[in-house]
């Protein structure tokens, strides 16, 4: 039997933050993760804020940077383009694109510099609740394994098992879990490779596509539609999209990534006695725009700390972990809905109506861009936005 403080199951941005702070905070830490490389495959578009990173305390490093980019450009199902640029314009969310292969690795390598033990391709097979804490059966190198700990700390993604396992009701509904495809291009002929592309309407039923530059001619190019939207698989729709758009069709992909997007909101279930569930496990994505790294890291920063505070007060209970959802629910959590009332809107318009809007945004007048001064514009340009979204802000 292995003994420690705190199990941290999946070495993603939230689990290696996680288990950081926690050591940090002096207490006994493991962090599994079931892949033989952190971070491969990524399952992500690989953009993140700036200030989301630094408010976080994580120096920007050139060796996990693909791309810094310089502004967005929104494009409308008739390629009318609304170009945002930081240089004009306040962009708060304006960002790198990682490269989250490297990224990945360098995060759990400062949790291990702070004293975490790691443990790679190591895969939890069970989960046994004993009087004093937990205990994790995991396959590590083809061999049975048994981790005690005090607490878990579920990190293992959108399908997360270790919360159900454990007993909460942390799964993400189907008709909230966007299903995403998206491939690595060579050869994208973007009209500016310093802005991240995204592509409203028909072309992504239930969500939006996009293109993140990663280089000169190099990008992420994906989609994420909802079943309830469509009947055909987000890959059909990514074929579509690739051979249809005139920035992607001279290009060859190098990657395939696919997975699933849990945009339904942080899961309410997400403590309890000996357990606390962050990142995609828990629902930490932005509703309206999908984006989940930046809020990974944050919940996995509370988890850490308020998991290492439970230790040394020998208290692992679930209302000791009230705290982490206090601080989840204030910091992270305080504008998911408003956000998410903005996708049902968006969602209910068509083809026509959404390049109406854009027509109306190409003329509007923008002194910061973010997901709130966007809802405030589409509540000024459009009579259909004031009735449904008027009195969100």
């Amino acid at each position: 039997m292995i003994e420690t403080d705190i199990l941290v199951v999946g070495a993603g941005p939230s689990g290696s933050l996680a288990a950081k702070e926690a050591a940090l905070h002096r207490a006994k830490v493991i962090l599994i993760d079931r892949k033989s490389a952190i971070g491969s495959p990524k399952r992500c578009a690989e953009g993140v804020s700036k200030n989301g990173l630094a408010e976080l305390g994580i120096k920007p490093d050139p060796r996990w940077i693909a791309r810094d980019l310089k502004g967005v450009r929104l494009v409308a199902p008739n390629g009318t383009n609304v170009w945002l640029d930081n240089d004009t314009i306040q962009l708060p969310e304006s960002g790198y694109i990682l490269e989250r292969k490297v990224f990945d690795k360098h995060m759990a390598m400062d949790a291990a510099r702070a004293g975490a033990t790691i443990m790679i391709k190591t895969n939890a097979t069970a989960l046994e609740r004993v009087e004093d804490g937990i205990i994790i059966t995991a396959d590590h190198f083809g061999e049975e394994i048994k981790i005690h700990a005090h607490i878990v700390i579920a990190a293992d993604g959108p399908e997360s098992k270790i919360g159900r396992w454990a007993g909460l009701e942390s799964s993400t509904a189907p008709e909230y879990m966007e299903s995403c495809a998206q491939y690595e291009m060579a050869g994208v002929e973007m009209e500016n490779n310093r802005d991240i592309a995204l592509f409203f309407g028909s072309v992504s039923p239930g969500g939006y596509a996009w293109i993140f530059p990663k280089g000169d001619d190099i990008a992420n190019v994906g989609l994420g539609v909802l079943k309830t939207h469509t009947d055909k698989t987000a890959i059909e729709h990514l074929n579509e999209f690739v051979k249809n758009c005139p920035e992607t069709k001279n290009a060859q992909p190098v990657e395939l990534n696919v997975g699933g997007d849990p945009v339904g909101g942080i899961i309410k279930d997400r403590i309890g006695d000996n357990i606390l569930v962050v990142g995609d496990a828990g629902g930490f994505v932005n509703p309206l725009t999908g984006g989940g790294i930046n809020s990974a890291l944050e919940s996995g920063v509370y988890a850490g700390i308020v998991a290492a505070q439970a230790i040394q007060e020998g208290d692992y209970s679930k209302k000791k972990f009230k705290e982490y959802v206090k601080l989840t629910d204030e910091n992270i959590g305080k504008n998911y809905k408003k956000y998410d009332k903005a996708k049902e809107y968006l969602l209910s318009l068509n083809d026509d109506e959404l390049n109406d809007i854009a027509k109306e945004f190409e003329k509007a007048d923008f002194s910061e861009v973010n997901p709130r001064s966007l809802i405030k514009m589409l509540v000024k340009v459009s009579p259909k936005a004031l009735l449904k979204l008027g009195k969100l802000f």
